[in-house]
């Protein structure tokens, strides 16, 4: 009974898994503005405040204990925007608020299929985020990163990755160096030399992916490697969406290595890791499933419980608040 207790008192202080909007491909299709919370210490889903703007392709991170989410796609109308228009628009869930705000739009224009990494906050009211690549309004993917001040919407390029990249996996490894990839390459950005002012960033390639991946999400391991899940494989045939994973180890003998295939196959999906775990939500059309992977166990097993929707999403995002 007391371990019982002592193991509640540790999950009660785990943070909140927080999935963000996605596009339901059911009845025509459409995109959605709901947010949802898993309780990591019951494993149950609770409604939380939606977005403003119903989004797709959007990135999300934390910033001094807020939820951002930064541009995507949305529903639009008129042969000019097409079906699902960019968005420059950002918003921000306080922590113990009841609903999103909007902040400055980006001032480098809209952009969907990014990935958003906090960095160093000091210099902003609000906090600076690092957004890398993505599809722009001309439609065309970049290799463009930027810095982000959420107070202004203000954009300030940085040292371009090597690669145009869109809906690709990202993370801060513990060292403070970014890792990036997808469509098979890989790339890193190495930490700042310490002591350095204005020092210049650059991006450096790492070694192949085992499968090209269109789509995927990726984190960090306990034990700092890269892990990479699921994603969309053209090769592939009928049945062109991956459930495979696999890691990279980073510094010395880089290399990937294969991790156990998730239960169902995934694309444009949400992915956290936490306490040893990672939790991999949505992403497919068909099933409205949600898994963890025991990195000590090495496998993957099924939540309780399904994401608290009528049918399966992707284009989604998550965060750890």
């Amino acid at each position: 009974r007391a371990a019982r207790a002592g193991a509640k008192e540790f999950l009660a202080t785990l943070p909140q898994l927080l999935v963000c909007c996605g596009y339901d491909a059911a009845v025509g299709g459409r995109t959605v503005s709901e947010v949802w919370g898993l309780d990591l210490a019951t494993l149950r889903w609770e409604a939380m405040p939606d977005l403003v703007c119903a989004r797709r392709g959007h990135a999300c991170c934390v910033v001094r204990g807020a939820l951002v989410v930064i541009g995507g796609t949305f529903p639009g109308s008129g042969i000019s925007q097409g079906r699902f228009p960019p968005t420059s628009r950002v918003e921000m869930l306080g922590k113990g608020e009841e609903a999103f705000v909007e902040l400055p739009p980006l001032s480098c224009g809209a952009v969907f299929g990014a990935v958003a990494i906090t960095v160093d906050e000091r210099h902003s009211a609000l906090g600076q985020v690092l957004l890398l690549g993505g599809i722009g309004q001309d439609s065309t993917p970049t290799s463009s990163v930027r810095l982000v001040d959420l107070a202004t919407g203000v954009c300030t390029p940085q040292a371009d990755l090597l690669q145009v990249r869109s809906h690709f996996a990202a993370a801060q490894i513990p060292d403070g160096s970014i890792v990036c990839a997808g469509s098979q390459t890989a790339e890193l950005r190495g930490r700042p030399v310490q002591g350095a002012l204005d020092a210049v960033r650059t991006w450096r390639e790492l070694p192949s992916m085992s499968v090209g991946r269109f789509g995927c999400s990726g984190c960090v391991l306990s034990d700092g490697r890269f892990a990479v899940l699921g994603g969309f494989h053209r090769s592939l045939g009928n049945s062109p969406f991956e459930s495979s994973c696999e890691a990279l180890t980073i510094g010395g003998d880089e290399r990937w290595s294969p991790l156990q295939a998730m239960h169902d196959s995934r694309h444009q999906f949400a992915c956290a890791t936490v306490a040893g775990c990672v939790i991999a939500v949505g992403g497919n059309s068909h099933r409205k499933s949600a898994e963890v992977y025991d990195e000590v166990l090495g496998r993957w097993l099924r939540l309780p419980h399904d994401l608290p929707h009528d049918c399966g999403l992707d284009g989604m995002s998550a965060a750890l608040l």
